[in-house]
């Protein structure tokens, strides 16, 4: 059995709830997800790098919980990849970005993607983070959602008819992979299964794809190179 720890912010009870029931739904016979909980929360207005860098020690020590309770391989929830490049270097477990897993797994089912975020305020700081994993030149372009993170919720229709109407003309402009770039959108409040009829192309989504990657890496003995990501003394 391989144990993969998925962590998960401060979110509000309900709100949790939604993101443990569908982590948990990953496990199999071989893999077993658990949870590891941290204090720091992305789930408010605005968020800037300024509060994304903020939360990254939080992130690393939940990772070095994760290790020292058992756990083969860890992955942080949400696609800001939080604390993922410090944990590299501060665990000897596998560690995984959900956008870095995701845009890996997208580039062996296609050439081109097509992203979906929330809000149009984070179509740059997007773009950001899919540079630094020397992706940016895949994507055809962004589709929005329209609502901030905390207002999915109270608009599910709305969000899944916008995401529908987006990601569609997204496959229309040329993208062969759909790729939610905010679980929140997918798989929280939209199934991915669903949604690849819908528009149809495939829909790689931030839950299942980091979480089974990592325990692939740890079922195959397989971790971040310390040539790459030197050891952490602290």
């Amino acid at each position: 059995m391989i144990r993969v720890g998925f962590v998960i912010g401060g979110y509000p009870p309900e709100e949790h709830k939604r993101r443990a029931d569908v982590a948990l739904s990953y496990s199999t016979a071989e893999i077993q997800v658990g949870i590891v909980d941290v204090a720091a929360s992305p789930y408010f207005y605005g968020m800037t790098p300024t509060e994304i860098q903020l939360v990254a020690p939080a992130f690393i020590d939940a990772f070095k919980r994760a290790e020292k309770d058992g756990y083969d391989a860890v992955v942080p929830l949400g696609t800001l990849d939080l604390g993922v490049d410090g944990g590299k270097s501060a665990v000897d477990i596998p560690v995984v970005g959900p956008t870095e897993a995701c845009l890996h797994v997208a580039s062996l089912i296609g050439d081109r993607f097509g992203v979906m975020v929330y809000h149009p305020s984070l179509v740059a700081f997007s773009r950001a983070i899919i540079r630094r994993y020397g992706m940016e030149d895949r994507i055809v372009g962004f589709g929005v959602s329209g609502f901030d993170l905390p207002d999915l919720a109270a608009h599910h229709d709305e969000v899944v008819d916008n995401f529908v109407s987006e990601a569609k003309r997204l496959v229309a402009e040329g993208a062969e992979v759909i790729y939610p770039m905010g679980i929140s959108q997918c798989p929280v409040h939209i199934k991915p299964a669903w949604l690849q009829e819908q528009i149809g192309v495939p829909v790689v989504e931030g839950f299942g794809t980091p979480i089974r990657m990592a325990a692939m890496l740890a079922g195959l003995g397989l971790r971040q190179s310390r040539a790459r990501w030197v050891k952490s003394r602290n």
